[in-house]
This record gives C-alpha cells, sequence and structure tokens, in this order.
C-alpha cells in the first residue's frame, strides 16, 4: 500500500509541476478531476487569498483543504506548519474550501431521478427489491471530548467520545449496471449517545418521507404483503414502515424469512461499503482529534460531495486504503465506526 505521509505539503503547493500519479498518491483523483474541483471553486477563493499568512493561489488552496482531509493530519501534528501554513491560516483555509465545495457542487447530493432512478429501480426489480430506492446507516466519527458540553452526551457504546453521521447511499450496481455508491443523503450532529432511531427521526428525511414527497412510485406489493410506493433498506436498529424495509430477525425463523434477511442483507452492504471508502479515502474521519463541532457536520459533507464527484468520474478506490497496521505490527481491518442494533424493534 502507499503511504500518504510521504511528501510535504510543498510538493502540492506547485500544483502545476506536480504529476497526475503524485494527484492519486496524495488525494486519490486525477490531476484533471483536481483542477476542474479547483477551478470551480476558485471564483469563491479568490476575496480570501490575501487573508493567509502567506499569499496563496485558488488551486493551492484547494490542494491543503483536500490533503488534509486525506492524510488525516491533525492540526496539532501539523507538517505544514513548516511551509508557510499556520494553524489559524490553515482553519481559515479547511473553512473556505467547505463553503466553496457546497455552494459549488450541493446538487451532488441528490436523490436520483429521471433515467438514473429508472435504471435503478428497474436493475433491482430483478434483484427481489423492486422499488428499493437506497440502503441506510449510521457511522460514528471519534473526536476528543468535548470541552463545551455534556460528555456524557458524546460517550458511545465502544466507549470513545463520538459524534453520529447518517448517510443514505445508492444500491451497489456494481453486479448489474457499473460501481456506483452515491450519497444520496447525509445528515451529521447527533452525540454519539444517541440511537439510530433518534438520528433518524429528527433530520428532513423522516419528514419528507412520511409526508409522501420521496418515495412516490407507482404502489407496490412486496412480498409476505408489504405495500410501498419505494422505500430504503435498513438494519434492525430502525422501526419497520412503508418506506422503511428492515430484516424479520429472531432466531426461529422459517425458510422465507431465513432467505429474506439474507438477501436483505448483502443488498444493505452497501451502505458499509460505502463507509469503507468515505472514511478510507478522507482519513482526517477515521481518527480521533480535536475538532470544532459546530464546523465538522460541514465538513463531512463536503467529503461526501468529494466521494459522489470521484464516483461520477469513474476514479477507481484503492481497496488497500481499508487496511492499516495497529500498534502491534499488525495488519487489520480499519474501524468504520458502525453500530451493531441494540435492540430489534420488529421483534418487540
Amino acid at each position: 500500500m502507499k503511504s500518504r505521509t510521504g511528501g510535504t505539503w510543498e510538493d502540492l503547493r506547485q500544483c502545476d509541476d506536480a504529476t497526475d500519479d503524485y494527484f492519486r498518491d496524495k488525494l486519490g483523483m486525477s490531476s484533471r478531476v483536481f483542477r476542474e474541483i479547483a477551478g470551480a471553486c476558485a471564483p469563491h477563493l479568490q476575496r480570501r487569498v490575501t487573508f493567509y499568512r502567506e499569499p496563496l493561489q485558488p488551486d493551492q488552496i484547494v490542494a491543503y483543504a483536500l490533503y488534509r482531509w486525506a492524510l488525516g493530519e491533525t492540526y496539532e501534528n501539523n507538517t505544514c506548519n513548516k511551509n508557510g501554513i499556520g494553524r489559524a491560516s490553515g482553519l481559515v483555509v479547511v473553512r473556505d474550501v467547505t463553503v466553496a465545495l457546497l455552494r459549488v457542487y450541493g446538487e451532488k447530493i441528490v436523490w436520483p431521478t429521471g433515467v438514473r432512478k429508472l435504471v435503478v429501480l428497474r436493475a433491482f426489480a430483478d434483484k427481489g427489491f423492486p422499488n428499493r430506492h437506497g440502503c441506510i446507516d449510521c457511522t460514528h466519527i471519534y473526536v476528543d471530548k468535548p470541552p463545551n458540553a455534556p460528555s456524557e452526551n458524546y460517550y458511545n457504546w465502544k466507549r470513545y467520545f463520538s459524534t453520529i453521521v447518517q448517510v443514505v447511499v445508492d444500491p451497489d450496481l456494481r453486479v448489474v449496471v457499473d460501481p456506483d455508491l452515491r450519497v444520496l443523503d447525509v445528515h451529521m450532529g447527533y452525540p454519539g449517545s444517541c440511537h439510530d432511531i433518534r438520528v433518524l427521526q429528527l433530520p428532513s428525511l423522516w419528514q419528507h418521507a412520511e409526508s409522501g414527497s420521496l418515495f412516490r412510485g407507482p404502489p407496490m406489493t412486496l412480498p409476505f404483503g408489504v405495500r410501498t410506493n419505494g422505500y430504503i433498506l435498513a438494519d434492525n436498529g430502525y422501526p419497520p414502515s412503508e418506506w422503511m424495509v428492515v430484516p424479520y430477525g429472531g432466531i426461529n425463523q422459517d425458510v422465507d424469512e431465513e432467505w429474506f434477511d439474507n438477501k436483505q442483507k448483502v443488498a444493505r452492504g452497501a451502505v458499509e461499503r460505502a463507509f469503507g471508502r468515505l472514511k478510507g479515502m478522507w482519513r482526517l474521519f477515521l481518527r480521533t482529534h480535536k475538532t470544532n463541532l459546530d464546523t465538522l457536520p460541514q465538513q463531512f459533507t463536503a467529503v461526501c460531495i468529494l466521494h459522489n464527484i470521484l464516483t461520477d468520474a469513474g476514479i477507481p478506490f484503492d481497496e488497500n486504503l481499508l487496511w492499516e497496521v495497529d500498534a502491534n505490527s499488525v495488519r487489520r481491518l480499519v474501524d468504520l465506526g458502525i453500530e451493531e442494533p441494540l435492540f430489534d424493534y420488529v421483534n418487540k
């Protein structure tokens, strides 16, 4: 596995001279995609270039923010300090790039419509899940103990401090059309002690789905008599509904229930693969570090936008990023912070 710790920020500052291989190694994208992103964000960064410790061009500002997210480097261990970017300037850079990405590419996180929606629904009707729109799950972003908030609220089931992000992703079309794990909806900011159902009921996703404004496909009756206009797949931590299909669960299952649960689990694995790509690629959200809880949700949304941009551009993901070497020199899968259901709503 190629290490992202090699090289310095000084290398990325020379954006015009950096090779395509260097961009792929450090930022996980081609130089062409990087320049498209930098060019689109430039008008929103031009006014700020003279506010930094040292004058920077928009492409250098974008490179700095993306490099920090990809490397997973904290401000307390900042090699960029040696190259003209101090802590205060670094905070401004990341904030500005985050705002620019949200303004320019906000439409990148959107539910599928038109031809794409028809392709997705038709493809997965053949896989046993007609009218399926995506998969939903939560993951924890580990943080240091928040100084200005009740610490017990952020103390999660793994005995770490964290904040929760809920993501809905496209069905995994790897065996049907093409590799696609696009983020359709993201919401972050609830303390790590919250359960999935509490997180679900607060964002706008719940209101839109319950009002019938989100899933408006033709009515369809699923196996076992479930009537729906469209739905997403979830684990047993979520309550079943007309738009939320969860496993049957339980121990003494009949053959049909066991078959359905196995199929549902395999299909739902798309959201876990999406978390792997998001956190493996943008490793700042894989680490435990001090953070501003007010800006962290916007930053995570920004990397979800980048994730969709890379997906649309056909940039392959390096599966080696899902592995790391621990303190005992043992190679292991990274901790994606995905919580197993604490209880089964179906059998209550």
